[in-house]
């Protein structure tokens, strides 16, 4: 499958795969509904790429007008890939690239605030359902502004899960392909260590 960047600043540009079925990458008209949904909020916004495969999501976000993406990702290959879509499309400037497993990153203070955290992670493996667990129970990561995006196959959905802190606000079905969006209804308030009720959009 041809991966590309879709609009912004590095529009057009072409983006390398990697190699094998070891990612997961996304649709072009998935990636456009995305963020065509997100809009003019990534402008500005700080994204974490969880399980970012080529990269392709993240550097979205950036070519769009995000201040910041963290890739993060396990494979040596795949973050190889990375950091040379990164370079292709001029955007490594603006881009960390880590390599740790998910859960050890989500399991620690983030080291800035997020608006969006993007989850796509292999498929059939209960792990999106393990990382939104790992959010929702970590209290230095309940943000009042991030939002949780979730990419799996609508046959992994399992509608029964609720999480204290995170929210289903919407879902959305391209094909094989399911979109879901979450939100923290509950944020950590640094200044007096009270957790406090995050104001709805």
């Amino acid at each position: 499958m041809s991966l590309r960047v879709i609009a912004g600043k590095a529009r057009g540009m072409k983006l390398k795969p990697v190699p094998g079925e070891s990612t997961r990458p996304i649709m072009d008209r998935v990636k456009e509904a995305l963020f065509s949904i997100i809009g003019s909020d990534i402008i500005g916004a700080n994204f974490l790429d969880l399980f970012a495969g080529t990269g392709s999501v993240g550097i979205e976000a950036l070519s769009r007008g995000a201040e910041f993406a963290q890739f993060n990702e396990t494979s040596g290959r795949a973050i190889g890939i990375i950091r040379a879509n990164l370079a292709h499309t001029r955007l490594d400037a603006s881009a960390l690239i880590t390599r740790r497993s998910a859960f050890q990153l989500l399991a620690q203070a983030p080291r800035r605030r997020f608006q969006y955290i993007y989850v796509a992670p292999p498929q059939y493996q209960g792990l999106w359902l393990k990382t939104l667990y790992a959010l929702n129970s970590n209290s230095n990561w309940p943000q009042a502004d991030c939002r949780v995006i979730v990419q799996i196959d609508p046959k992994e959905y399992e509608p029964v899960h609720r999480f204290k802190r995170l929210e289903l606000y919407d879902n959305r079905t391209y094909g094989r392909t399911m979109l879901l969006f979450y939100q923290f209804t509950q944020a950590l308030d640094i200044g007096s260590g009270e957790i406090s009720k995050s104001q709805r959009r």
